[in-house]
């Protein structure tokens, strides 16, 4: 039987990237198994972790000079106050795909350079 359990992202600095996802979803740090140069996020039956990776090269998206390889989408009810929340925590925007109906998403990246989007997406009728 295989179980999905976790999603492990490479960084420079897994304590400062933890810290950042740890406060942008509400998680908490595993201090039980984390080290120096891995650290995991509990939260109920999945897990999010970061690894410490030496020369480091951050993915650059929406460009594809060094592809995303892969990012994470986070849906929001509004974008303006998940905007500032997100910036205020680290992330920096990169681009906006928002319609003037107010639905798309928003590029950003992390503090270590993975892409992540706040997505709104039209309810379902």
């Amino acid at each position: 039987m295989l179980k999905f359990t976790d999603v492990i992202l490479d960084c420079p600095d897994p304590w400062k990237l933890a810290g950042f996802y740890a406060e942008l979803l509400g998680w908490e740090i595993n201090t039980d198994i984390s080290t120096e140069t891995w650290v995991n996020l509990r939260n109920d039956g999945i897990e999010l972790s970061f690894q410490q990776v030496d020369n480091y090269q951050p993915p650059s998206w929406p460009g594809q000079e060094h592809p995303q390889q892969f990012h994470l989408d986070f849906e929001v009810d509004e974008f303006e106050p998940e905007q500032r929340r997100v910036t205020e925590l680290g992330a920096t925007f990169q681009k906006s795909f928002v319609g003037e109906a107010g639905y798309g998403w928003q590029v950003y990246t992390d503090p270590a350079g993975h892409p992540f989007c706040l997505c709104r997406n039209r309810p379902q009728t």
